[in-house]
């Protein structure tokens, strides 16, 4: 597969008026700004996520062959349509391409069917680790998704922490990586956020330690409602989701349940988490990632909808 150079994404973005509404700007004292809806289903987006099993794509290892098939084109269509959701959250791993043609084509896609992609979840990077190659090389990495997420002119992109091999990583060190990764968002107007998921390379303790330490506003935290239940009790979770909302911005991930290895699942408090990001004056966007272990994404997708509209009302 041909790479995009970000030369042709950048000639891809002014081809297809990419400065959309939805893009960040930047405002004197402010940085980054974003005019986000108000009305309960319009702050619903849906990630790509829990229907890997059906998204055909040269790098989602989880396609489900016995399940019909779907170019990530077709999913903005697909959630409008069954969840009256206008607004996706795709991952990288489910691009069928990163040539300009096909990222031109999913734009298309998506504005077709009256929807938007609202953020790009991205793979994950050692931007804590002591080699600077490996470092550097998370920078480039993000710097060309955040090339492509201005292409097709979602406002942020949501950026995996891998963790360095055989040790912890290092806050020094990861702010010093994304702080030059903000950099380049800002001049994008592409805003960068983190996520509490891996345990350890993606604490929620830990991101909010490189966001004090960075301290820009094209870094910012994407809470999410269930993962951090994977090694720790609800207190403690919603300690630290309270903790991650502080410094949230234009996304969060809604769960309600997760399930461990050994089967157990841990529920989650759907009314307390609304109510902490309530607390916590957010106005961006609540995106549907159900737990997949505990049932099938349609289902699942459905529930959650209709309880975060029930929140939000």
């Amino acid at each position: 597969m041909k790479a995009l150079s970000r030369r042709e994404l950048l000639k891809t973005a002014a081809a297809l008026g990419a400065v959309a509404p939805l893009v960040a700007k930047v405002t004197p004292g402010h940085g980054a700004d974003l005019h986000f809806p108000t009305t309960p289903r319009e702050r619903l987006a849906v990630t790509s996520w829990p229907f890997r099993a059906y998204i055909e794509s040269p790098t989602n290892r989880a396609r489900d062959t016995s399940k019909p098939g779907m170019d990530l084109k077709d999913f903005a269509a697909m959630v409008r349509k069954r969840f009256d959701v206008h607004n996706i959250n795709p991952l990288s791993d489910h691009f069928r391409s990163t040539e300009p043609e096909y990222i031109a084509s999913l734009r298309e896609a998506v504005e077709k069917t009256g929807s938007r992609i609202v953020d790009l979840g991205l793979g994950g990077r050692s931007f804590g680790d002591p080699d600077a190659s490996q470092r550097n090389a998370a920078v480039d990495y993000g710097r060309k998704w955040i090339d492509i997420a201005l292409s097709l002119g979602s406002p942020s992109v949501r950026q995996h922490l891998r963790a360095p091999k055989g040790e912890a990583p290092s806050v020094d060190l990861s702010a010093e990586s994304l702080g030059k990764l903000a950099e380049y968002g800002a001049k994008r107007n592409v805003i960068v956020n983190l996520e509490n998921d891996s345990p350890g390379s993606e604490d929620p303790y830990f991101i909010v330690s490189v966001l004090q330490k960075v301290n820009s506003p094209y870094l910012r935290a994407l809470p999410d409602f269930g993962n951090t239940r994977r090694r720790h009790d609800e207190e403690y979770t919603e300690k630290a989701v309270d903790a991650m909302f502080k410094y949230a911005y234009s996304m969060c991930h809604v769960k309600d349940k997760l399930t461990s290895k050994d089967g157990k699942v841990d529920e989650v408090d759907l009314a307390h988490m609304f109510g902490i990001a309530k607390s916590n004056a957010y106005l961006g966007y609540f995106s549907m990632e159900v737990d997949t272990a505990s049932r099938e994404p349609f289902e699942g997708t459905e529930y959650l909808v209709r309880q975060s509209l029930k929140y939000l009302a």
